[in-house]
């Protein structure tokens, strides 16, 4: 009998994603638990966005605009580009996705680190792309390592910076030499997710670093400081040959009415997304600190989250901060930490007690 599927496909495990709090009460019956394993913004969305969506809502019987022409319009403005050199996307995740289908083949090649957002792995084995996993360096993105890696059949690099699930960054200069020195044929693809997160001086905001190669792309969300990752937008901005492939894979109305509106808002509100960003800045240094104490091990992070070594196998203790109403998240390919959402400072504690109960 033939394979049902490619072979790459039958490797794929199904994307976990945190813990729901509905099923955490379903099987724990934990009714007053915190999340922090999504890197979700803890103050939510924008009150202009949630009003934007609401009045959305009386047109929801239509399809949504198929160009998204309003937030391409507003993006564009914002980023001083063209909205030819913008594409939408359901989510960062689907602009990923789209990327792998448009540019790259099973007889092509794709460099990412290891580990980073697994969805380049779970985009290259899905559409049966070779790839190689670049091991981190100091939990750092190995640029050199990373460059060493492209092969002539290499098509795409994909960079997470800040990296999840480590928080950690790769510095302005690191970046330009890569982007400067890597074969042209090569589609860089920066992932900045959480970009309005980082404080370091030395982070590099790609959208000013396009002037250094032409094959690059930066994809953005809103799913973060925005607060509306339950809506679902993020966008890419990159040259219009290559946006323009991307909208022939692209499915028609892949981003809703309610979200395109909700994202116009939000971009409008800066008061809510500095709000959020000085909440994260603090309390993540707070927990970075009494994380130390405790004797841990934290990454350095310019993320909405911490990476912190636990020092023992860190299943036992997901599994035992979940009995306590706190949902962290545990990763396979790093078997003694945890990745924890930057909550609110109330939400923090509680995950601070809870973990030093758990771990004495």
């Amino acid at each position: 009998m033939s394979a049902l599927v490619l072979p790459s496909v039958e490797l794929l495990s199904p994307y976990e994603t945190g813990k729901p709090l509905d099923e955490l009460a379903r099987e724990l019956g934990v009714t007053d638990a915190v999340k922090l394993a999504s890197n979700e913004n803890p103050l939510g969305p924008s009150p202009r966005a949630l009003e934007a969506a609401r009045r959305a809502l009386e047109s929801v019987h239509l399809y949504p605009d198929g160009a998204a022409y309003r937030l391409r319009e507003r993006l564009a403005a914002v980023h001083g580009v063209t909205m030819e050199e913008i594409v939408q996307g359901n989510g960062s995740n689907e602009l990923l996705d789209l990327i792998v289908h448009a540019f790259a083949t099973p007889g092509s090649h794709i460099v990412f680190a290891d580990p980073a957002f697994v969805v380049y792995k779970l985009a290259a084995l899905a559409y049966g792309v070779p790839f190689t996993a670049v091991p981190l360096r100091d939990l750092r993105h190995d640029l050199e390592a990373m460059a060493a890696a492209v092969t002539p059949k290499t098509r795409l690099l994909f960079i997470a910076n800040p990296n999840n699930p480590t928080g950690t960054h790769v510095g302005r200069a690191a970046v330009e030499r890569l982007l400067r020195e890597l074969p042209p044929e090569v589609i860089v693809v920066m992932d900045e997710a959480y970009i309005q997160y980082a404080d370091a001086a030395d982070f590099p905001d790609s959208m000013r670093l396009r002037g250094l190669r032409e094959r690059l792309l930066v994809l953005r969300t809103f799913s973060k400081i925005y607060g509306l990752a339950g809506f679902r937008v993020g966008y890419a901005v990159g040259p219009v040959q290559l946006i323009d492939y991307l909208n022939r894979v692209r499915a028609p109305f892949n981003v809703s009415a309610l979200a395109q509106a909700a994202a116009v808002a939000a971009l409008d509100d800066a008061e809510h997304v500095e709000k959020s960003r000085a909440l994260n800045l603090r309390e993540r240094d707070r927990l970075t600190r009494e994380l130390t104490r405790l004797g841990l091990s934290v990454a350095p992070s310019q993320a909405n989250f911490v990476l912190v070594d636990v020092g023992r196998p860190a299943r036992p203790v997901y599994d035992a901060l979940l009995r306590k109403g706190v949902i962290v998240r545990p990763f396979g390919n790093l078997p003694t930490s945890l990745r924890v959402t930057i909550g609110t400072e109330r939400e923090n504690q509680r995950f601070l007690d809870s973990l030093s109960a758990v771990l004495a």
